[in-house]
């Protein structure tokens, strides 16, 4: 029998690791608030955090499974700059000046995740390693191009680092050399989830989880959420639900794709991790289509990469990260896989954040999808100065990248998503043909 076959549990690590623990009893009954957020991942948690942390009182959050039940609980846990849309192409779409101001909120959203991970004393395996950005092509132009790019459009200085420096923090066949983010850290994000709202929650915010919102209807007193034990009547409303946002909301659902992505850890490598790892930073590489891991405090690698419009059985997701793990480092040979998941996060066709104000009363946060835990709490901190009656001048950045149509409706959409990611995919395999 394969030796995946024989030992994988297929339980999410972050659930069985995660020593955060947060109150939040299931919503009952009529209810009244002044701003009501729907969803309980980073940007809901955010949102309400940030509200309660500027002295906004009348917070309530619902959320329909548990806190950090979605993308938030179950991606990479890499806490770097930038957006899903490349930052070269951030300039391209919005010119130089309004590009540095996006860019900055997520400098300044890395050093605010580590502020509150500190404040609030959140046990969530906080490494301050860096990332690394390891060259999958022979041909360094595409790092010293972005390394000069980096610094003379953001003022970002990325360390270099050639074949052999990279050699003796990352072993593998496939680098030709990296750049490195030193200011970036990585987390449990599931544990930092729980954490903030924890956080939340003693600032004066109430937290409610397995409350789920099934219709939303508007009278002369406001919002009113309906859910199936419980009535929420509010004046604000913030919609945060991301790739499991469902049924009531249709103008957002059919902006973004719900795309799954795989995520696998490994047994406990030991002294073997040393033949492929000798740091704490996470990596990921140059490939349009890119694997991206890290090391776990308990000699584990976390593993990710690949996304898909559909789930596959944890047999298969083990099968498919087990091998892409031995391309990159053969030399580990049969590695067992103890735990592997998959989860939707929630994709825009144009590749960024969609932030802002859908009417009057509502406000919505969604379209963080493979760059998500900077990007959603700058998100959470835009929404929360904004309703705190604080200007806030990123809102009318963001709001160049709007609420466009991805067809879901007729399934094109996904189809397309799935089409251009194995054409990536390809375009991949012709630059290994022709740079290596």
């Amino acid at each position: 029998m394969d030796p995946i076959e024989e030992a994988c549990r297929f339980a999410p690590y972050y659930q069985d690791s995660c020593r955060e623990r947060v109150d939040a009893p299931v919503l009952e009954g009529k209810n009244h608030c002044r701003i009501a957020v729907i969803g309980g991942g980073l940007a809901g948690v955010c949102t309400a955090l940030g509200l309660a942390e500027r002295g906004v009182t009348g917070v309530t959050l619902v959320e329909a499974e548990e806190i950090g039940f979605g993308a938030s609980g179950r991606n990479g846990g890499f806490v770097f700059g930038g957006y899903s849309l490349g930052n070269q192409a951030l300039i391209d779409r919005l010119g130089l000046p309004r590009a540095r101001q996006l860019y900055q909120a997520t400098v300044d959203g890395i050093e605010l995740l580590r502020a509150r991970i500190k404040r609030y004393a959140i046990d969530c395996d906080l490494s301050e390693a860096g990332v690394l950005w390891a060259n999958w092509f022979r041909n360094p132009e595409v790092l010293l191009r972005t390394q000069r790019m980096m610094a003379e459009a953001y003022g970002v200085e990325w360390q270099l680092l050639n074949a052999e420096e990279l050699a003796e923090r990352v072993t593998s066949p496939r680098y030709f050399g990296a750049l490195f983010e030193p200011r970036a850290f990585h987390v449990q994000p599931l544990a930092m989830v729980r954490g903030l709202a924890r956080a939340a929650t003693e600032q004066g915010a109430a937290l409610h989880q397995h409350s789920s919102v099934i219709g939303m209807t508007r009278d002369a007193q406001g919002v009113r959420l309906i859910g199936r034990d419980f009535e929420l009547r509010a004046e604000q409303v913030v919609v945060a639900g991301g790739g499991y946002l469902h049924g009531y909301f249709k103008p957002l659902q059919a902006a973004m794709l719900p795309i799954a992505t795989y995520v696998m850890v490994t047994e406990p490598l030991r002294e073997r991790l040393g033949s492929c790892l000798r740091t704490a930073s996470a990596v990921y590489d140059t490939r349009f289509a890119f694997d991206y891991y890290r090391p776990l405090a308990d000699s584990r690698i976390l593993w990710g990469g690949r996304i898909s419009i559909r789930d596959r059985d944890p047999e298969d997701l083990a099968r498919i990260l087990a091998r892409d793990l031995r391309r990159v480092f053969p030399q580990l040979g049969r590695v067992r896989v103890e735990s592997a998941w998959t989860g939707s996060m929630s994709y825009a066709r144009h590749e960024m954040p969609q932030i802002g104000q859908i009417s009057a009363d509502t406000w919505y946060a969604q379209a963080f999808g493979g760059h998500g835990l900077v990007p959603t709490t700058v998100a959470g901190e835009t929404l929360a100065s904004a309703l705190a009656g604080e200007p806030s001048p990123l809102l009318e950045s963001f709001g160049q990248f709007g609420l466009d149509s991805v067809y879901r409706q007729v399934g094109l959409g996904l189809l397309g998503a799935q089409a251009r990611y194995s054409w990536l995919q390809c375009c991949d395999w012709w630059r290994s043909l022709t740079r290596r």
